[in-house]
C-alpha cells in the first residue's frame, strides 16, 4: 500500500514528523518499505500559460513560444514537445531555476533563437519516470504562481508492506484508524452523506451466488460528462499512490478504493443487456478484460454478467465490452459489492492477473463499506462529472450471517497478565480496546467486546491480547518479568542482539558448507605443548591439573587442532580440514586472567577428493586464505581485511601472514587530487601460515613419513572480528553506463598487491564501483625483482554519463599518484 502523507494527514494529523511516523507505523506491524518524495527538488519554477506559438524558422521540430509568467512581458522559449500549443497552462523553469536532474537553466540561443526558460516535463521535475511531452496544468492553475506551491509537493510518498491479516489498513482509512489509536488523537469522520435522488432511473440487479456475494450495491447516473478532465488534486493522489490517472469516472472509482478501501467499478449503462446477474460462469465461457487479455473460464469462476454475456471477473477486473468510454459515455451503473474472500482468492493468479482490487478482496474487506462507498463516490462524480442520481439498488441477503459472525468476545484481565507478561492497567486496556473501534463492555474479572466488521482477524482473546501488546509497544513491554505469575528457580532476560551482528551458527555453517567439520578439544593443553608453539605466551597453570599433559589452559587452539589432526592422519585420513571454535586463556601485565573467543582451524591433505572430473593437487595457502575471506564476507567485512606478510614462530617463514582489520579506505570526492593514502588505525585479529618446517618433523606431519600430502595450515581469529558486521545499505543502480579502463602496472616483487588496490581506491574518485585485479605475471621481459599486475577500474557516474575527460583525468591522477607513492609503471 503507497500513499500520500499529506492525504493521511488530512484524517488524523499527530504531532510527530515524519521519520516519527514511519517509525511508529514499522513498530505496530506495519513495515514501511519505502519513503520517497513525491518530486524532485527544484526552484523557479512557475506556473505559465502559452500565449501563442510558431514554428521555428531553422528546424523543423521546435517551437517558438509566448508564454504569460505573471512578468510584466511574456517570455520567448523554444521547446521541442509535440504537445507545445496555445492556450495551455504549463509548468515554466525560469532563468536561474535548478532542475533535480542537475539542470541549471539559463538564458540561451538555439538555432539562432533566443530562449528565456524551458517548459518541463514531469520527468524533468522528478515526478515520473518518463514523459511524452511537457506537463499540462489545469485552466484555472493561477498564472506565476510556484508549482511547488500550487501541487502541494511538499509530500512523501510512504509504501508499506502489510501482512495478509491487515487488509483493513490498505486505505487511507484504515491507516488512518492505526495512526490516531497509536496517538490518542481524533480520526475525521468519513464524508459520505447521501446525495440527492434527482432520477428515478434503475438498473435490476440479481444476485444468483448470495454466499460468494452476500451484498451488491449499484445506481444509475444519467447524464455524465465522461469527458471532464480528473481534477489537479485527485490526478496526484493517485500519482502518489502509484495508480496512473486515467479518466474522471475511473479515477474517482479508484479514488474511493484507496481512501476507504472499497474495490468499486462503473459500466456504461448504454452497453448492458437487460440488467445485472452476478453468477458463476459457465464452462469455457470467455471474457475480453479491460487490459485487452482474453480469458477462458469455468464454474469456479464468479463474474458480473447482463442478462447476454459476462462483464467482468468478479472482484478482480471488468471487462472490454461495458466499460466506460471517455467521452462516449453518458449514463453509468456504479456497483460497490462485498465479496467473499474464499470466492475470490486465487482466482487472478489463476489466470495471470494481480489487481488492486483482487489484492483488497482476497484479504477481507469491511461488509459495511459498499453502502458508503457508494455514497462518496456519487458524491464525487456529480461534483466532477455532473449528472442526475438515481436511487441506490441493495441486495444483501446474506447480512444477517455476516453480522452473525461478530461474535462477542469474552477477555479476562489475567489472561492478559499471563501473556504480556505484566500487568496492564485497566483503564489502558479499555482505553486501547475503545480507540480500535471495539465495543467494549466492562463484566468481572474483563472485558466483553464487541468485534468490528472492518477486523476480520479479530475473532479470539488472544487476538485482542495481541493488539493490547502492539498498541501499548512493543517496544515498552519489560524485557523480564514483573509478574510471579508461577514459582521460578531464576529470573530470565531477553538480552538485546544488535541486526548487524553475525551468530556464531552462521559462522560455523559457513565453515562446515566449505568442507570443514567440527571439533571440540580440551581446554587444558600438554606444558611442552605450549612452549612449542607459543615460547612468549604466558599460560595458566592449573593448581590441581588431571594429569602432567593438562597442566595449563591453552592460548590458542591450535595444541588440540594439532592433536586431533595426528589422530586422523594415523587412521589414514589424508584431508583434513577441521575448525573449533572455543575460549583462549591468556595473564595479563596485572596477572590477572582474561578469555577470548576465537575460531581457529587447520587444513591438510588434497583440496578434493580424487575424482575422474579434476586433478588432486595438496590445499594451498590461497585456498585458506579464502575460506577466512568467506568469513569475513558474513558481515560483509572483507574491504576492511589486511593480510600482511608477518613471523610467527610457529608458522613458515615466507608463508604467514598477520590478519588486521582496518577502516575503509575510499576517498569520497570527485576531485581526489590531494587524497592521501596513509593507512588507518589497524587492529590485528589473528593469524594464518603453513605449519613452521621444524614444528613438521617434530609433530611428524613432514611429507617424509608419508602421512602427509602436501603442508600443514593452521589459522586463528577473534571470534569478534567477524561478529561484527555491517547493515546493507540500498543503493539504486545507476542508470547511466559504466567506463572500465584496465591498467598493467609493473611494481617491485615485493610490494603487495593489496597496497596497490588500496593507493588506488584511495585516489580514484567517487565514481570508482568496482576494482579488480584480473592478472599477475613475472618474466624476464619485465626485468629481474618486478612483476606486472593486471587491474581492471569500473567508473561510473549515479545521474549522468561520464565523459572522456573526466575519466581520462580520474585514471591519469591514479596513474601519477602510482609512480609517486609505489614507483609503478605502466607496462608497454
Amino acid at each position: 500500500m503507497k500513499f500520500s502523507e499529506q492525504w493521511l494527514r488530512e484524517w488524523v494529523n499527530p504531532n510527530i514528523s515524519t521519520d516519527e511516523l514511519v517509525a511508529q507505523l514499522t513498530m505496530a506491524g506495519l513495515e514501511v518499505d519505502g519513503i520517497e518524495a513525491v518530486a524532485g527538488q527544484f526552484n523557479a519554477v512557475v506556473v505559465g500559460n502559452v500565449l501563442e506559438t510558431a514554428p521555428h524558422p531553422d528546424a523543423k521540430k521546435l517551437q517558438l513560444c509566448k508564454v504569460d509568467v505573471g512578468a510584466e512581458q511574456p517570455l520567448s522559449i523554444v521547446c521541442g514537445a509535440a504537445n507545445a500549443r496555445a492556450d495551455i497552462k504549463v509548468a515554466v523553469a525560469l532563468i536561474g531555476a535548478k532542475l533535480p536532474n542537475g539542470l541549471e537553466i539559463k538564458a540561451t540561443t538555439i538555432r539562432g533563437q533566443d530562449s528565456s526558460g524551458m517548459l518541463c516535463a514531469e520527468s524533468e521535475l522528478g515526478m515520473a519516470e518518463k514523459s511524452d511531452g511537457i506537463m499540462e496544468l489545469p485552466s484555472d492553475a493561477p498564472v506565476g504562481e510556484a508549482l511547488y506551491d500550487y501541487l502541494a509537493l511538499n509530500d512523501h510518498a510512504i509504501e508499506v508492506d502489510l501482512t495478509p491479516n491487515r487488509g483493513d489498513c490498505l486505505s487511507i482509512l484504515g491507516l488512518a484508524r492505526e495512526v490516531a489509536v497509536l496517538n490518542r488523537t481524533d480520526l475525521k469522520s468519513i464524508d459520505a452523506a447521501a446525495v440527492a435522488v434527482t432520477s428515478d432511473r434503475q438498473c435490476p440487479v440479481e444476485v444468483e451466488d448470495t454466499q460468494a456475494c452476500p451484498t451488491y450495491v449499484g445506481r444509475v447516473i444519467e447524464g455524465v460528462n465522461s469527458a471532464v478532465a480528473t481534477p489537479i488534486w485527485m490526478q496526484e493522489r493517485l500519482r502518489r499512490s502509484g495508480i496512473r490517472s486515467i479518466d474522471a469516472i475511473v479515477d474517482i472509482t479508484n479514488y474511493v478504493m484507496l481512501e476507504l478501501g472499497q474495490p468499486m467499478h462503473a459500466f456504461d449503462l448504454d452497453q448492458l443487456d437487460g440488467g445485472i446477474r452476478v453468477r458463476r460462469a459457465t464452462e469455457k465461457e470467455s471474457l475480453t478484460l479491460l487490459d485487452g487479455q482474453t480469458i477462458e473460464m469455468g464454474a469456479e469462476s464468479l463474474v458480473i454478467a447482463d442478462h447476454k454475456q459476462a462483464l467482468a471477473l468478479a472482484g478482480v477486473m471488468g471487462g472490454e465490452g461495458s466499460g466506460i468510454q471517455t467521452g462516449k459515455t453518458h449514463t453509468l451503473f456504479l456497483e460497490s459489492a462485498h465479496f467473499d474472500p474464499v470466492a475470490i482468492a486465487g482466482k487472478a493468479r489463476s489466470f495471470g492477473l494481480h489487481t488492486d482490487s483482487s489484492h483488497r478482496f482476497e484479504r477481507g474487506v469491511d461488509f459495511n463499506l459498499p453502502q458508503v462507498a457508494m455514497e462518496r463516490a456519487s458524491q464525487l462524480i456529480l461534483e466532477i462529472a455532473g449528472g442526475q442520481a438515481g436511487p441506490i439498488t441493495t441486495v444483501s441477503e446474506e447480512r444477517g450471517a455476516l453480522e452473525a459472525c461478530l461474535e462477542p468476545i469474552d477477555l479476562k484481565h489475567q489472561h492478559v497478565e499471563s501473556l504480556l507478561g505484566f500487568s496492564l492497567p485497566y483503564d489502558e486496556i479499555t482505553q486501547i480496546l475503545t480507540r480500535l473501534g471495539l465495543g467494549v463492555e466492562a463484566v468481572e474479572g474483563g472485558w466483553r467486546v464487541m468485534p468490528t466488521s472492518f477486523r476480520f482477524d479479530i475473532r479470539r482473546d488472544v487476538d485482542l491480547i495481541e493488539e493490547l501488546g502492539r498498541i501499548y509497544g512493543y517496544n515498552q513491554i519489560p524485557t523480564s518479568p514483573t509478574l510471579k505469575l508461577e514459582p521460578v528457580d531464576s529470573e530470565s532476560t531477553i538480552d538485546p542482539f544488535s541486526e548487524a551482528a553475525v551468530p556464531l551458527l552462521t559462522i560455523k555453517n559457513a565453515l562446515v558448507n566449505r568442507g570443514f567439520q567440527e571439533v571440540i578439544t580440551y581446554s587444558f593443553v600438554d606444558p611442552a605443548w605450549e612452549r612449542l608453539l607459543a615460547p612468549d605466551a604466558q599460560p595458566v597453570a592449573l593448581a590441581n591439573p588431571i594429569s602432567a599433559e593438562m597442566g595449563v589452559m591453552r592460548t590458542h587452539l591450535w595444541p588440540g587442532l594439532i592433536k586431533a589432526a595426528q589422530h586422523n592422519l594415523n587412521r589414514q585420513q589424508e584431508r583434513i580440514r577441521m575448525f573449533e571454535t572455543g575460549l583462549r586463556f591468556r595473564l595479563n601485565r596485572e596477572g590477572a586472567i582474561e578469555q577470548e573467543e576465537v575460531v581457529a582451524g587447520l587444513v591438510t591433505g588434497p583440496l578434493l577428493d580424487d575424482r575422474w572430473c579434476h586433478e588432486s593437487r595438496p590445499v594451498d595457502f590461497f585456498d585458506v586464505k579464502s575460506d577466512l575471506m568467506a568469513l569475513f564476507g558474513l558481515g560483509r567485512n572483507e574491504e576492511r581485511v589486511r593480510f600482511e606478510k608477518a613471523s610467527h614462530c610457529a608458522l613458515h617463514p615466507g608463508q604467514a601472514a598477520s590478519i588486521s582489520l582496518t577502516d575503509p579506505l575510499v576517498t569520497k570526492g570527485v576531485d581526489s587530487e590531494k587524497a592521501t593514502a596513509t593507512a588507518p588505525e589497524q587492529v590485528q585479529v589473528g593469524w594464518i601460515g603453513a605449519l613452521h618446517p621444524s614444528l613438521e618433523n617434530k609433530l611428524g606431519f613432514s611429507t617424509k613419513t608419508g602421512k602427509v600430502s602436501g603442508k600443514v595450515y593452521l589459522f586463528e581469529l577473534t571470534l569478534n572480528a567477524i561478529r561484527k558486521g555491517n547493515i546493507p545499505k540500498f543503493r539504486e543502480v545507476s542508470k547511466f553506463p559504466a567506463v572500465r579502463r584496465d591498467l598493467a602496472l609493473i611494481i617491485d616483487q615485493d610490494k603487495p598487491a593489496s597496497e596497490l588496490l588500496r593507493t588506488i581506491k584511495a585516489h580514484s574518485g567517487e565514481w570508482l564501483t568496482d576494482l579488480m585485479l584480473f592478472d599477475l605475471y613475472e618474466g624476464d621481459s619485465i626485468g629481474t625483482g618486478k612483476k606486472s599486475v593486471a587491474v581492471s577500474l569500473t567508473l561510473q557516474h549515479p545521474s549522468r554519463t561520464l565523459n572522456d575527460d573526466e575519466i581520462n583525468h580520474a585514471v591519469d591522477r591514479v596513474i601519477r599518484v602510482l609512480k609517486e607513492e609505489l614507483d609503478a609503471v605502466l607496462r608497454e
